[in-house]
């Protein structure tokens, strides 16, 4: 509480004595060029390499690790939690478990998604988890053994999730992908350069190698 406390305290301080703080007194790994909004990244490690961004009003608690690499952003309005490891009797029973969201290159989370890292969540690079109101479920209640359990998530490189998905833990998203809206994603799927939508999602039909979604050199599309 005292942390959370503080962090709020702190996001009111100008970002480079900010950023000199979180550094220094956090352990955090943040670039000089990498920006932090008014918002509450409570993680035990926080990694933002060069240009990364994290926007107003994002919060990120009870994580082992948030790690955004260079050029990728996360925007406004985004509740990213999870339950850290070591942390009590939940999902003690899953000694692999990382609490951990890892943002590729150039790839961006959008405004005001809820995403739940109880095991690790996973973007790869040049990927868009676009629109808002997503949610990521990486754990739930595994009713044959009576317990919580956690699966990790991933959505590949160059991959497009359109808003209002539902992404349940231990699916995947193949690179070069998209999964339309309001699709829920329930279970790995393997082919690329898909288009997958429907609850639950499955493939649709192909999408072409050449779109130039899928071969451009900056994550922003204009």
């Amino acid at each position: 509480m005292f942390r959370l406390f503080f962090s709020a305290l702190l996001a009111c301080l100008p970002w480079p004595l900010r950023r000199w703080v979180l550094n220094t007194f956090y352990g955090y790994k943040i670039h000089r060029t990498a920006r932090l909004g008014f918002c509450f990244p409570v993680a035990k490690h926080l990694i933002m390499e060069e240009h990364s961004r994290i926007g107003h009003l994002t919060v990120c608690v009870h994580l082992d690790l948030v790690h955004l690499k260079a050029h990728a952003s996360i925007g406004r309005g985004n509740w990213i939690t999870g339950f850290p490891t070591g942390g009590g009797k939940h999902f003690a029973h899953q000694t692999g478990r990382h609490a951990e969201l890892i943002v590729g290159e150039h790839s961006a989370i959008t405004n005001r998604h809820l995403i739940d890292c109880t095991d690790r969540v996973t973007l790869g690079r040049f990927t868009t988890f676009a629109g808002f109101r997503s949610q990521i479920l990486a754990h739930s209640i595994d009713l044959a053994e009576c317990r919580q359990s956690a699966r990790p998530v991933t959505i590949g490189d160059y991959c497009f999730v359109g808003t209002d998905c539902v992404l349940l833990g231990g699916s995947a998203l193949p690179d070069c992908s998209v999964l339309a809206a309001k699709s829920l994603l329930n279970k790995p799927q393997s082919e690329p350069y898909t288009l997958y939508g429907g609850v639950p999602a499955r493939p649709l039909r192909s999408l072409p190698r050449e779109f130039r979604y899928f071969t451009r050199t900056t994550g922003s599309v204009e």
